[in-house]
C-alpha cells in the first residue's frame, strides 16, 4: 500500500490537534488507517535511479505520524512548564507583597500606641477648670495650648487609624486576587495536563499502530516487549545520555537484516528505504555494518586507517549511519544511483566526505532534518 505527498499532507492536517483544542483531535486509530490507505503512485520502473517507488504498509506515513504526534505532546508539555513556572512567579510576588503589609501593619501598630497613651492621658488629667472654665470664658494661654495639643493629638491618631484601616483593606485586596490568580492558574494547568494526557495517549496509540506494522515487516519484538520500547521514536533521547560507542543494544532497534541495530527513529526510516529498494529491486539491501560499539570503532580504525572515523566521532556509533553491500558499495550501479535518487525522501544520505575522503560508496548516513515527508 502506499500514500501520495498530497493525500498525506491532507490527512496529517486532519489528524493534527492544536493544543488548545486537543479535545477534538481526530482519533489516532482512524487517521492511522487513513493514512496507511491505497491511492495511486507511478509506476516503479525497472530499477532507474530515478524510479518513484511506492512505501509498502504506509511505514512511512506511520512514522510521520508518531513523529508529529511527539512534537505536538512536546509542546504542549512546555505550555503547561510554563503556566507552572507562571503560577509559582505570582505565588512568590504575592506572598512577598503580603509579607511587606504585614511588616507596615505592625509599624502603624508600634507608633500608634504612644500617641493613643498620650490623647487618652490629656483627656483624663484637663489643664484647669476644664470644660467650666472654658464655657465662662475664664481661659487662659496654658489651656489653650493643651486643649491644641490634645486636638493635634486626636487628629494624628485619627490619619494612622486611616492609614491602618487602608492597610488592612490593601491586604484584602491582594489577598482575593492572590486567591484568584491561583484558581485562574490551576484552572489553566488542569487543562493543560488534560490535554498532555490525551496527547500522550494519542501518541500511544499511533505508536502501537507504527509497532505492529513493523512487526509485520519482520522486525522481531520479544516476548517483554524490548524491541518495541526500542523502536518507539519518541524515546530517541533516551540513546543520548550515553556516549558514542556505548549505547546500549537494548535500548536500540533491530532492522530486518539480522544482527543490526540503529536508533529508533533511523531504524524505521531505514526500513521504509529497505521495503521499497526490495520492491525496486526484487531483494532487500544489503547491509555489512549497522550501530558499532567504541570497541568495534577501534577494531575498525585499527584494521583500515584512513576508512573509519576516530573511535568515539563515528555516526555508526550513534546508530545513524550503516555500510551497504549488495551493489551500492559500488558507485555508478544502478543500485547505488537509486539511493541517491530516492533515499532523502526517507532521511537517508551518502554525505559529500564519502565521495572523496575517504571514498566510501557504501556509507549511508540518517539524518532526520532532510526526510521529505516531514
Amino acid at each position: 500500500m502506499s500514500v501520495s505527498a498530497k493525500e498525506l499532507v491532507r490527512a496529517v492536517r486532519r489528524a493534527a490537534s492544536p493544543v488548545d483544542d486537543v479535545a477534538d483531535a481526530v482519533d489516532p486509530g482512524a487517521a492511522v488507517d487513513e493514512l496507511v490507505g491505497t491511492v495511486e503512485t507511478p509506476a516503479e520502473g525497472n530499477g532507474a535511479a530515478g524510479a518513484v517507488v511506492p512505501d509498502p504498509g504506509g511505514l512511512s506515513a506511520l512514522r510521520k505520524e508518531a513523529e508529529k504526534a511527539a512534537n505536538e505532546l512536546a509542546a504542549a508539555q512546555k505550555v503547561l512548564d510554563k503556566r507552572t513556572s507562571d503560577l509559582k512567579a505570582s505565588n512568590d510576588a504575592l506572598t512577598r507583597k503580603l509579607k511587606d503589609l504585614a511588616a507596615a501593619e505592625t509599624a502603624l501598630a508600634r507608633m500608634r500606641r504612644p500617641i493613643a497613651d498620650l490623647v487618652e492621658l490629656v483627656y483624663q488629667q484637663p489643664v484647669g477648670d476644664g470644660v467650666f472654665s472654658y464655657l465662662t470664658g475664664d481661659v487662659n494661654e496654658e489651656m489653650l495650648r493643651a486643649q491644641s495639643d490634645a486636638s493635634a493629638l486626636a487628629q494624628a491618631r485619627q490619619l494612622q487609624m486611616d492609614a491602618i484601616a487602608k492597610v488592612y483593606a490593601d491586604k484584602q485586596r491582594l489577598a482575593a486576587e492572590a486567591q484568584e490568580l491561583r484558581a485562574t492558574n490551576l484552572l489553566a494547568a488542569a487543562q493543560v495536563e488534560v490535554e498532555v494526557s490525551t496527547l500522550t495517549k494519542r501518541s500511544e496509540k499511533v505508536v502501537q499502530s507504527l509497532t505492529k506494522a513493523l512487526v509485520k515487516l519482520g522486525i522481531k519484538i520479544d516476548r517483554v516487549g524490548r524491541a518495541a520500547f526500542a523502536c518507539n521514536p519518541l524515546r530517541i533521547d533516551a540513546t543520548k545520555d550515553y556516549p558514542n560507542g556505548l549505547i546500549p543494544k537494548n535500548i536500540l532497534c533491530p532492522i530486518q537484516q539480522r544482527g543490526h541495530l540503529l536508533r529508533a527513529d533511523a531504524a524505521i526510516a531505514f526500513v521504509s528505504l529497505n521495503e521499497a529498494y526490495t520492491r525496486q529491486f526484487g531483494q532487500p539491501m544489503c547491509v555489512t555494518d549497522a550501530y558499532r560499539t567504541l570497541a568495534e570503532q577501534q577494531s575498525v580504525y585499527y584494521r583500515r586507517p584512513g576508512f573509519a572515523a576516530v573511535p568515539g566521532r563515528s555516526n555508526h556509533g550513534l546508530g545513524m549511519a550503516v555500510d551497504l553491500c549488495g551493489g551500492v558499495q559500488t558507485a555508478g550501479t544502478p543500485q547505488f544511483r537509486w539511493l541517491e535518487a530516492n533515499s532523502k525522501k526517507y532521511g537517508w544520505f551518502h554525505p559529500d566526505w564519502a565521495y572523496s575522503n575517504p571514498y566510501e560508496p557504501w556509507h549511508w548516513e540518517y539524518d532526520p532534518e532532510i526526510d521529505s515527508l516531514r
